[in-house]
């Protein structure tokens, strides 16, 4: 008998979706930093065991939308809480539970099994945990709760079992060698991507997005060639630095984490590119995987 199930990670901002995903899948699939709306697209984390497959999907944080990116972000989130075998609904120690009321009334309503993750245990108390959860039951009686630290890998032995034990009976979905649904240009843009987030404040890393105009692999090593597309001259002028110096950090970052991911020596081309409003175009969007008709 084989099971195998799409187990959608679904939560608000900051609470350590992308983490556990990583976590769970083994690998470093989502881009993980402190600032809110790290995860824009819907990445997939395909495990396999003998007789079963886990197909993980991470998702941007749940938001109010405020420009048309964000609402094609919000759209992931709501296809994957209609496609799910599993929901793991993630939050933590900190956030305020009657956050984003509709979606726990969503949550609420779903046929498929739901589990809470009360995530960053390590940074509370025993007795607030215990509260917590009593908390979450009273919000979701449906739903199994249950702690995890992430970043310390606690407990997600039990989360898994708890996963295992719902999966429904069914033939894998990807190939058994498929660790990912993403390409290698996809993660490309979201390493260049992270480093923005790490490197640049305020409003920068909202108002970029890397397309990889080049991808060529040869023998020896990888030749990437992207663009950073920014909406103002100004920001331009920021993402470069004075005489290039932080496009030239952001760009040395980015090229030794690809080669740790990819396992190949990288040589990597940066470019700013002004696109304006690109966050409100539907053409742009459309050309940046945001879109899909």
């Amino acid at each position: 008998m084989h099971k195998s199930g799409f187990v959608n990670i679904i939560g608000n901002p900051n609470v350590g979706k992308s983490t556990l995903m990583n976590a769970l899948v083994g690998e470093k699939l989502s881009i993980v930093t402190a600032k809110a709306q790290t995860t824009r697209h819907r990445i997939m984390g395909i495990v396999n065991g003998d007789n079963w497959q886990i197909v993980y999907s991470d998702t941007p944080g749940i938001l109010k939308p405020h420009y048309k990116l964000q609402e094609s972000m919000m759209e992931f989130v709501d296809v994957a809480i209609g496609d799910a075998d599993i929901i793991l609904y993630v939050t933590d120690v900190v956030e305020k539970k009657d956050k984003n009321v509709a979606y726990i009334e969503k949550l609420n309503r779903l046929e498929c099994p739901v589990i809470v993750v009360l995530n960053k245990i390590d940074l509370s108390t025993q007795e607030k945990v215990m509260e917590i959860m009593a908390q979450w039951r009273e919000l979701l009686p449906n739903a199994e709760i249950i702690p995890v630290s992430a970043t310390e890998k606690f407990n997600l032995e039990k989360l898994f079992d708890s996963i295992l034990s719902h999966l429904p009976v069914s033939p894998p979905w990807y190939d058994k060698e498929t660790f990912t649904d993403k390409s290698m240009r996809f993660f490309a843009s979201e390493i260049i991507r992270e480093k923005i987030l790490l490197n640049y404040s305020q409003e920068i890393p909202y108002c970029t997005e890397v397309v990889i105009e080049e991808f060529k692999e040869g023998k020896e090593r990888y030749d990437i060639s992207a663009v950073i597309n920014v909406m103002r001259n100004s920001q331009k002028g920021i993402i470069i630095g004075n005489k290039g110096a932080a496009l030239k950090k952001t760009g040395t970052q980015a090229r030794l984490d690809m080669e740790d991911f990819f396992q190949k020596k990288v040589f990597l081309q940066l470019f700013v590119k002004v696109e304006p409003d690109w966050r409100e175009n539907r053409r742009k969007l459309r050309d940046f995987g945001y879109i899909h008709d």
